[in-house]
């Protein structure tokens, strides 16, 4: 664990050249497929696999001794998947943007379920963009000009 914390803290502070990412998502095989993607695009990424987790690491959460802000990081940019057990993508979201610290940070959703209602949703909470699964290569490509812009 002190090797992960310490590459943790010192490559994930904001240099402006490779973004930091927060993805979030319960199923393991499509949180490690946005992560290779994301990698790929030169991004810094963390993964939490559920909402609780991420609120955590976000700093949000009722446990603050295990957060990226003591780590002296920043997030750039938050993808999470809207269907998870405990807290969903909404909810999330939701968290996100009542967060005085982290209201400016742009929330992706992902989901493999096409549902215009839930995308409006999601869209009228504030959500950046929502994006359906299996994410692509070009999909991340998209979001790090937005990143970027």
């Amino acid at each position: 664990m002190d090797s992960a914390s310490s590459s943790l803290s010192k490559g994930m502070i904001d240099d402006g050249n490779e973004p930091h990412v927060l993805a979030v998502d319960d199923n393991l095989i499509d949180r490690k497929l946005v992560e290779k993607l994301l990698k790929n695009s030169a991004c810094k990424v963390t993964t939490a696999e559920n909402g609780l987790r991420a609120l955590e690491l976000l700093g949000l959460g009722d446990d603050q001794k295990n957060n990226l802000k003591t780590s002296g990081s920043k997030v750039n940019l938050i993808i999470t998947d809207y269907c998870m057990p405990g807290m969903t993508g909404y909810d999330l979201l939701k968290k996100v943007k009542e967060s005085n610290v982290m209201k400016e940070v742009p929330v992706v959703i992902m989901s493999s379920e096409n549902i215009p209602t839930r995308i409006n949703k999601c869209l009228e909470e504030g959500a950046q963009m929502f994006m359906l699964k299996p994410l692509k290569q070009a999909d991340v490509k998209k979001l790090r000009c937005q990143l970027m812009a």
